[in-house]
C-alpha cells in the first residue's frame, strides 16, 4: 500500500484538509493517508521545514510527503516535487524543503507544470487542492515525477543557520514549541556533545534569566513544576518542565536565544 503524509498550516476547523484528502482518494482510492500535523502556525515555513525534517524518515520507502504551508499561493513561486533516494516531497518552492536538501545527499527537483495532472479548474488560492493533492496522488500510483514537469536546478533554499560558537558559548534558538510547552531548539545532540566534550565537562544552559546545569534523562528527574533540559525524541535539545509548560513558565517564543556556556 502506498502512503501519502500531509503537513499543513490549515488546522482542522475548516474543510481544507478534508477536501485535499477527497481529491487524493478520488485519484488513488487505495492510498494510506497519514496526518503529520495541520497545526503549523499560519505561514510559518521554517517551523514546517523543521517538523518535516523530524518526521519524514520514519515512514516506509516510497512515501509521498505532501506539505502545504504556502503564503505565496497564486504568486510566482513554483509548485515542485523533490525526489530523493527513498521519498518524494510535494509542495511549494518557498524554502519549506530546505532541511531536506541539507539532510539528503542526492535529490532532484521538478517543477509541476503538466496541466494533465491538475484539477480541471485551478483556483488562485487553493493550490493544495488543485495542484499539490493531485500531484501527490499520481506519484503514489507510480507516475514518475518527470511526467508531471521538467527537472529544475534553481529552487528556493533557506540558509537555516545552525547554532553558532562564540568563544565558550554555543548559541542556538527555539525553533518550535509543541503542545506540551516543550521548547525545541536547533541545537542537536551531536552539536552539543561536540561543544561540551564527551568527558562530562561542566556547562550551563541559559534561557532568559534561567540557568540549568545538566541534561536530564527523563522529565521525572526533577520535581513536578520544575524546568529541565532533555534531548528530545527528534535528537535536539529541549527545554521542558515536569508536568508543566516551559513555554508558559518562561514566556518563551520561537526565535528566542538559548545559550550553552562551558567552563573556560
Amino acid at each position: 500500500m502506498s502512503v501519502i503524509t500531509l503537513t499543513t498550516d490549515f488546522g482542522t476547523r475548516d474543510n481544507y484538509v478534508g477536501v485535499m484528502k477527497g481529491v487524493i482518494l478520488g485519484i488513488n482510492p487505495s492510498v494510506c493517508l497519514v496526518d503529520i500535523t495541520h497545526e503549523i502556525a499560519p505561514r510559518q515555513i521554517r517551523e514546517a521545514a523543521f517538523l518535516l525534517l523530524s518526521a519524514y524518515r520514519w515512514f516506509p520507502s516510497g512515501t509521498v510527503h505532501l506539505v502545504v504551508v504556502d503564503p505565496g499561493v497564486g504568486g510566482k513561486r513554483n509548485p515542485i516535487i523533490v525526489e530523493t533516494e527513498r521519498y518524494l516531497f510535494v509542495g511549494p518552492d518557498n524554502g519549506v524543503f530546505s532541511l531536506i536538501y541539507e539532510r539528503e545527499q542526492e535529490f532532484q527537483v521538478f517543477k509541476i507544470s503538466n496541466p494533465q495532472f491538475f484539477l480541471p479548474k485551478v483556483s488562485n488560492t487553493f493550490h493544495g487542492r488543485d495542484i499539490f493533492a493531485p500531484a501527490a496522488a499520481y506519484l503514489s500510483k507510480g507516475t514518475p515525477p518527470s511526467q508531471l514537469g521538467e527537472q529544475i536546478n534553481r529552487y528556493v533554499r533557506f540558509p537555516f543557520t545552525g547554532p553558532e560558537i562564540k568563544e565558550n558559548i554555543l548559541e542556538g534558538e527555539i525553533i518550535h514549541i509543541d503542545r506540551f510547552g516543550n521548547l525545541v531548539t536547533n541545537i542537536s545532540e551531536e552539536t552539543l556533545k561536540g561543544f561540551v566534550g564527551r568527558d562530562k565537562e561542566e556547562f550551563q544552559i541559559i534561557i532568559k534569566d534561567k540557568i540549568l546545569n545538566r541534561i536530564c534523562h527523563t522529565y521525572s528527574d526533577v520535581p513536578q513544576g520544575e524546568l529541565l533540559v532533555v534531548i528530545g525524541s527528534s535528537g535536539f535539545l529541549d527545554v521542558s518542565a515536569n508536568c508543566a509548560s516551559a513555554a508558559e513558565m518562561l514566556s518563551a517564543k520561537p526565535g528566542e536565544t538559548v545559550r550553552v556556556k562551558r567552563s573556560p
